[in-house]
């Protein structure tokens, strides 16, 4: 063996031994060398690779050392949808929650997992040969924004698994309690702002270009979920929460198994009255179904799995006043009142503001400027008005009563039918505007960079646009006269506009903001308009007339879908559209007798095509995709590693090909 290769296995050695003592101590809790010893390793390890930079490797413990500046996040599509849960505030939540699962599942037993709620950043991490590879944020759901480079530097996310596997896992950064005390003293002593919250400090930090002051805001994390490949996914939570953490995983080790839902509440109430004495923030439990065969049953609504819920904590209180009511306009037109307050400091944020959601709001708390007031933050996020301590109140108060015109045009306002709502009747009503423009070119819909709410008010009161379609006309000479408007400034949103006139068509149908019509939605919308041959002005009476019989939309929003394609304002605003050159991209349908109206479940792990791009490509071709083998399964394609579904369709005679086959028959 000569030296260099004496070199290169002692730096293997390092590696190893720097990551196992990573493990004890971030993962398991333990230490048995010091951290001046375990310094004094890594610190040899830089110097051996500084002199001898053909063994460096992506995952060696020096990558971790923040210093790299990114440019900018690149987006990214997740491998899997990132959901968010459903909440529930009371155990006759919890009752009606397992009242659903039971009318799904029918005479199925139910067991439970329950889990701390970590309030923090959801992360998803993914790994190939078991070496990182890709880190996330969750973004919208379907895409997120690469955040690699920042999660390299936290320690209790491991750069290389105890396994040489393909996997994508979920987690939680966060900061302790004690590392954000710490952080504010030095903040401090700097003469720098302080941080409002080890939450939004986690979250800001993974939002840094400079890897360097991500390390410095010691962050940590918690994996707790096991998302791709699906075949791998072990039959049980609980074994899932076992093999993540033999795996090199940070486990939240405050979990518990439950037979039922007495059991489960009896966990949240125990963690109710204890959750101060962790060292970071919890909001929470979370609970989910234990065996993954009866999560698969259960599947998706349009917004949140139904076989998980999170179990909120009681919210932190204080008390305030009222100075004063405002009312606000939405993009439909909807008056919003919102109570002015004193200033507090709830939860690490200063709240100023709480909205009231409603006039029947108002009258059912008999809410009145100068009263005191009660406030709590609903979900932990969003201010909200719990009581009014009238005992307080001062004399001569008056009851605020609904405005008969619009605060912004003036126009009489109406309350619609069997509707708690009142609108602003003016569909040209200057806010209304603003707001439905706003929504258009949101990250959501067309994501047109720049352009915020000032600039779309200073541009529809100078004339230069009267609706969204307007915007793909402007010239940058059409911007250059607005205050505070540099050429720079000009030039960045006119190529932001330009570059966004290319849009999926589920985000395209986000964008035109029917109520009702978000992005779940517009998903499900996104495949009927296709199958009708879609054109961006092809909106007849018999293709409108048809949404109704779309799955997972309900009549109301159908009548909503209705009543904004026969709006002579909005065939308008369509064809200006696709006169100003807004290109629609569209999955191609053609007929394809094997595919079509086949239904086709995957199994194991695809090499020539992912998973989502093979679904896609079924659905391109008229298929139907399942997540489960049934009598009626048309297909199973079998990849690498598959699970028990190829022997469930075996006993089914269901036909079973593998990843070859189908790339020929979708070809």
């Amino acid at each position: 063996m000569n030296n260099e290769q004496k070199i290169k296995q002692h730096i293997e050695k390092l590696r190893k031994t720097i990551n196992y003592h990573r493990y004890l101590y971030h993962v398991l809790d333990k230490q048995i060398i010091s951290d001046g010893a375990l310094d004094s390793l890594k610190q040899e390890l830089k110097k051996l690779e500084y002199k001898y930079p053909k063994f460096i490797t992506v995952n060696s413990p020096t990558k971790r050392v923040g210093g790299v500046v990114l440019d900018k996040f690149i987006k990214v599509k997740h491998r899997v949808k990132q959901w968010s849960l459903e909440d529930a505030f009371t155990e006759a939540d919890l009752f009606d929650w397992e009242a659903r699962l039971k009318k799904i599942l029918l005479k199925n037993t139910i067991d439970y997992t329950c889990e701390l709620k970590i309030d923090g950043l959801h992360i998803v991490l993914n790994y190939e040969k078991g070496i990182f590879i890709l880190g996330e944020t969750k973004g919208n759901g379907i895409i997120g924004e690469n955040v690699t480079e920042n999660l390299k530097t936290i320690e209790a996310i491991p750069l290389i698994l105890e396994k040489d596997i393909n996997i994508s896992v979920e987690g939680e950064v966060f900061i302790k309690k004690s590392d954000f005390e710490k952080l504010n003293k030095i903040q401090k002593q700097k003469g720098l702002n302080l941080f409002a919250n080890p939450r939004n400090c986690a979250a800001g930090a993974i939002r840094q270009l400079s890897t360097k002051i991500v390390a410095e805001r010691l962050l940590d994390c918690f994996v707790y979920d096991y998302i791709w490949p699906e075949s791998d996914i072990p039959e049980t939570q609980i074994k899932e929460l076992t093999i993540l953490k033999n795996l090199g995983f940070k486990v939240n080790k405050y979990w518990e198994y439950c037979k039922n839902i007495n059991d489960v509440i009896n966990f949240w109430d125990k963690w109710a009255k204890k959750y101060d004495t962790l060292d970071y923030w919890i909001d929470g439990i979370v609970i989910k179904v234990n065996k993954k065969t009866l999560r698969d049953k259960l599947g998706y609504t349009g917004k949140a799995p139904r076989f998980a819920i999170a179990a909120k904590f009681p919210s932190e209180e204080k008390t305030t006043k009222i100075i004063g009511i405002e009312f606000g306009v939405g993009r439909t037109g909807k008056i919003t009142p919102v109570a002015i307050m004193e200033p507090i400091l709830l939860k690490g944020t200063i709240i100023r503001r709480a909205t009231l959601h409603n006039f029947n709001e108002i009258k059912k708390l008999d809410i009145r400027i100068g009263d005191t007031v009660i406030i709590t933050k609903a979900g932990e996020i969003i201010p909200k008005i719990k009581n009014i301590i009238k005992e307080l109140r001062p004399k001569k108060t008056k009851k605020i009563n609904i405005p008969k015109k619009c605060p912004i045009c003036f126009t009489n306002i109406i309350k619609k039918e069997n509707e708690v709502d009142y609108y602003c009747k003016n569909k040209n009503c200057f806010a209304l505007q603003v707001k439905k423009i706003i929504y258009f070119v949101s990250k959501k819909a067309f994501d047109i960079f720049g352009l915020g709410e000032s600039i779309v008010e200073k541009l529809l009161d100078k004339g230069l646009i009267s609706d969204a379609s307007d915007l793909f006309s402007l010239k940058q000479n059409d911007l250059a006269p607005l205050e505070k408007f540099a050429d720079k400034k000009a030039n960045n949103i006119i190529n932001a506009i330009e570059k966004s006139k290319e849009i999926p068509l589920w985000r395209f149908l986000t964008a035109l903001g029917i109520k009702g019509i978000g992005e779940q939605n517009s998903l499900l919308l996104e495949k009927f308009f296709i199958s009708k041959g879609f054109h961006i002005t092809n909106w007849t009476n018999n293709i409108i007339n048809e949404v109704q019989s779309i799955k997972g939309i309900g009549s109301k929003i159908a009548q909503n879908i209705k009543t904004f394609f026969k709006d002579k304002k909005n065939i308008k605003l369509l064809k200006k559209l696709d006169r100003a050159g807004i290109k629609i991209i569209l999955l191609k349908t053609k007929l394809n007798s094997k595919i079509n109206e086949k239904i086709f479940v995957f199994t194991g792990a695809m090499e020539n095509i992912k998973r989502n791009e093979a679904q896609k490509k079924v659905i391109e071709l008229k298929g139907k995709i399942s997540n489960s083998i049934g009598k009626n399964t048309d297909y199973l394609v079998l990849g690498k590693n598959p699970g028990s579904k190829s022997e469930k369709a075996k006993k089914l005679g269901i036909k079973i090909i593998n990843e070859k086959e189908f790339l020929k028959m979708i070809k």
